[in-house]
């Protein structure tokens, strides 16, 4: 199985006084098809990792290949155009604009994949159907609930077919009926082939995944 993410000795501090390690020799290998959970508390370092696995932020010192390719060193242009094209985002606050419908939500995910325009309402609504929402399409997200306009957000994360949907406590807004049925969604996604890494703080949401990690004082140890 082709790698999709490989950190190895991975660290981050941030300058103060004195200096915060945020992460420490972080060495991680996720597949293709993976379904990973990584879990800890707050202040644990899972905020910083998820900046460095979603290109947000750049590590001080490691190697982060994304897909075979080493990205540490590229140009702000060039992570950019990585991380829209290979990475869907879910996050905790669903994102979605109140004034648009929710295929025109789930549209707008074309806007940093560059997707193409001809069939970009097609896309929308069959990224609907995959997450179950067919019959939602053209209701507004203040007419849904939380666990359907995450499944909308999931849907516009999916629109461009990234090698990598990285999800930051995605459950966090939920209730428990529609936590479960977010982590459902996700075990199907899984077996379509779909890779996952969720970051949460949740134990309930990281038994979920097929394998876990926990970060502790900026270390990832296996569970």
């Amino acid at each position: 199985m082709s790698a999709i993410i490989e950190l190895t000795g991975v660290g981050r501090t941030f300058a103060s006084d004195p200096p915060v390690p945020a992460l420490a020799d972080v060495d991680l290998l996720v597949h293709a098809g993976d379904y990973l959970s990584i879990v800890g508390p707050s202040g644990s370092g899972k905020s910083t990792l998820l900046n460095v696995l979603g290109l947000l932020d750049l590590p001080d010192s490691g190697s982060y290949e994304l897909e075979g390719v080493e990205t540490i060193g590229l140009g702000d242009g060039e992570r950019t155009a990585i991380r829209g094209a290979r990475i869907g985002f879910v996050f905790q606050s669903f994102h979605l604009l109140p004034h648009r419908d929710v295929t025109e939500n789930v549209m707008l995910g074309d806007l940093y994949t560059g997707g193409r325009r001809s069939d970009r309402r097609d896309r929308a609504r069959a990224a609907l159907d995959r997450v179950g929402l067919s019959h939602r399409t053209g209701f507004r997200p203040t007419h849904l609930s939380g666990g359907e306009r995450q499944r909308v957000a999931i849907a516009r994360a999916l629109l461009g077919d990234p090698a990598l949907l990285l999800c930051d406590e995605p459950t966090g807004n939920l209730d428990s009926t529609n936590t479960a049925a977010i982590l459902e969604l996700f075990d199907d996604l899984r077996r379509a082939g779909t890779t996952l890494v969720v970051i949460t703080h949740d134990d309930t949401v990281s038994r979920r995944a097929a394998r876990r990690v926990r970060i502790a004082d900026g270390r990832l140890s296996e569970r």
